[in-house]
């Protein structure tokens, strides 16, 4: 769990090095764009181009060499660390190959890695920001059902062309034919189905959380971490169908958290970034704390399940980074760079192309027989890729988001 706390304070300095690095003569012309309605004939290209590839060489690779080749360095670094949602992205991928830790790789039942944070970050990301916690009308189920079908056929696509290639799927994880995108849709429609204000959802959230883990310690665990199946359809998917309560309270929890921290009447002028700071600190702190606690009194963190010392992790890892990254305002330059906004703009996007060009990889590449040069050259490729496309994306003002 230290070594997680200390790897994930990694992205946030780079991104503040990076901020401050004096680049006006590059960015100039693409910073300017950034109103989503401006048109593409006042931007330059060529800048923009420049300058995504600017930020992969500081931000993606070192992080990328990390996590990989230079992984027995990670405690003498410990002051260059990663962005959860960059670093999903490049595990993803890079946890076929050798060069790839296996401490980092996921947990089977209990334990910490790297890797259990990107499903759990992806969430709370999305929750902060989310329609609920800016306290904006929520949708009605039948409208959110129609707006998570997107979700709901990424799920089915990914079932079918896994299952027509012969693509090979850990069942342990969310069970034969569950994914993380059915995950998603039904956090999405429960949230929707069940309308509370933000003020309050933590509390919804609390007890959901709560009750769920009474059920794992009274029994539950044993059985979703049971290797044995039955022929049905909720044994056959038991980690996925479940944990959706622990991913759903740790959603609703976010909620609450984005709306007290950022969106409610104290959300402007620099005393309100002050508060925010100092409060995200606090809080990062109170909830590792509370994980330890958790983790050693009540049950052991396991992300299979998504129990609530697990969540609990989660959100303290997330708030330990928005609190670095808050720094920004701190430092002189440019608070955002072109490849952060990219990303921030199609989050979803870059997760579904992270894992079709992983899917790619591994069917063209014997990524197991794989020697270093070659891991690290096909890692960073695939990177280069992923920044570039969604950089691009960005540039044009394609937009994917169903969440």
């Amino acid at each position: 769990m230290l070594e997680i706390a200390a790897l994930t304070v990694t992205i946030p300095i780079l991104v503040l090095i990076r901020h401050s690095i004096s680049s006006t003569s590059i960015t100039g012309a693409s910073l300017r764009k950034k109103n989503d309605d401006a048109p593409s004939e006042n931007r330059s290209f060529k800048s923009h181009l420049a300058t995504l590839s600017l930020d992969f060489l500081v931000l993606v690779v070192p992080m990328l060499l990390f996590f990989t080749v230079l992984s027995n360095w990670t405690y003498i670094m410990a002051n260059f660390v990663d962005d959860a949602m960059i670093i999903t992205f490049l595990c993803i991928l890079a946890v076929d190959f050798r060069i790839f830790p296996r401490r980092y790789a996921k947990t089977e039942t209990y334990g910490t890695s790297l890797m259990d944070l990107g499903v759990g970050a992806f969430v709370v990301a999305n929750s902060l920001v989310s329609r609920q916690a800016r306290n904006i009308t929520t949708l009605s189920w039948k409208i959110a059902i129609v707006s998570t079908s997107p979700l709901i056929i990424l799920g089915f696509l990914r079932l079918v062309t896994t299952t027509g290639v012969d693509y090979q799927v850990h069942v342990g994880e969310y069970g034969v034919h569950w994914n993380f995108f059915f995950t998603l849709a039904a956090v999405s429609i429960l949230t929707s189905v069940i309308n509370i204000s933000p003020q309050y959802s933590g509390v919804l959230g609390s007890l959901v959380l709560v009750g769920y883990q009474f059920c794992l310690m009274h029994g539950l665990n044993h059985y979703l971490l049971s290797n044995e199946r039955g022929m049905d359809i909720i044994s056959q998917n038991k980690e996925g169908i479940f944990s959706i309560f622990g991913y759903w309270g740790m959603y609703l929890l976010g909620v609450h958290l984005g709306n007290y921290l950022f969106f409610g009447s104290h959300s402007t002028g620099f005393r309100s970034s002050r508060w925010v700071r100092m409060r995200v600190w606090v809080l990062s702190i109170l909830l590792w704390l509370l994980t330890v606690l958790l983790d050693r009194h009540v049950e052991r963190i396991s992300r299979r399940t998504c129990n609530l010392p697990y969540v609990t992790m989660v959100l303290a890892d997330n708030l330990q980074l928005l609190s670095i990254l808050m720094l920004a305002d701190l430092v002189p330059g440019s608070k955002i760079s072109i490849l952060e906004e990219a990303f921030n703009r199609n989050l979803l996007a870059t997760f579904l192309l992270a894992n079709v060009l992983t899917g790619l990889v591994n069917l063209s590449v014997d990524t197991l027989s794989a020697s270093s040069v070659t891991a690290v050259f096909i890692l960073l490729v695939y990177a280069y890729i992923l920044s570039i496309v969604i950089g691009l994306a960005d540039y044009f003002g394609l937009k994917l988001k169903f969440w």
